[in-house]
């Protein structure tokens, strides 16, 4: 398996399904498989040991509602918070383990969990299935340049030439810009600048790379995007893109 095997629509889940289950836990894993997604997106830190624990913010106050940060506790401490359901904090390694089948999209969100990302990754065997991506290059490269052969995406400074490529139709600059990428992974649309569209869709594509748009749960929004050629798309409600992927096919 690779990352990018096979043809179709590539659902993404955005931290797992979390209708029924916390976001970036193994239930919400579970429940966003189960609904068909093909991806699980997710987001790393670091604990305070040193080990590369499965979260989206710095801190626990959205989640758990406490005022202290992911880096000053330990991986147990970290499982042992309740977050909802029966669920904890998990690491990256135990959820790389616990879907063995599983593709998954990092979100680098702390330099210090760039080491333990890359032994958990090896150490599963996933280099195959995993994309690492960051929104700083600095902390993308720390993970991807120790697996050689991973699949990455650009951060957002890494992609600006490959837009300005693809919206000028300069195929050399974007084919540069993109050189090692598998996929960019953008929003629809950054302030006044709309990022996809059906020409700049196209010259990515003919730049080599597929194009996963973030983070989409209305259906008429991903029937449109879907339309224009995108081959993913990023989502809290991957069971609604599963039964639109279904519809159209």
């Amino acid at each position: 398996m690779t990352f990018l095997e096979g043809a179709g629509t590539r659902i993404i889940a955005h931290r797992g399904l979390a209708l029924d289950a916390p976001e970036n836990t193994l239930l919400a894993f579970l429940r966003a498989l189960s609904a068909g997604a093909t991806h699980l997106e997710t987001d790393i830190h670091a604990s305070a040991d040193g080990v590369a624990v499965i979260a989206h913010d710095p801190d626990l106050a959205r989640v758990a509602g406490r005022e202290v940060q992911v880096g000053r506790l330990t991986m147990l401490e970290l499982r042992r918070t309740d977050l909802g359901h029966g669920q904890g904090f998990c690491s990256l390694a135990e959820a790389l383990d616990a879907f063995p089948e599983a593709r998954f999209n990092i979100d680098v969100k702390d330099a210090r969990a760039a080491s333990p990302a890359v032994d958990a990754i090896l150490a599963a065997r996933a280099v195959d299935r995993v994309l690492v991506t960051s929104f700083a290059p600095d902390r993308r490269r720390a993970v991807a340049d120790r697996l050689p052969g991973v699949a990455s995406s650009p951060s957002v400074r890494e992609f600006v030439p490959a837009l300005a490529g693809a919206k000028l139709g300069v195929g050399p600059l974007t084919r540069r810009a993109l050189r090692g990428f598998v996929a960019v992974q953008v929003p629809e649309r950054r302030g006044p600048v709309r990022i996809v569209t059906r020409r700049t869709v196209d010259r990515i594509h003919a730049a080599g790379a597929e194009v996963h748009v973030w983070t989409i749960n209305d259906p008429d929004d991903m029937a449109r995007l879907l339309e224009l050629g995108v081959d993913g798309i990023v989502t809290d409600r991957c069971d609604l893109l599963k039964e639109l992927v279904e519809t159209r096919r």
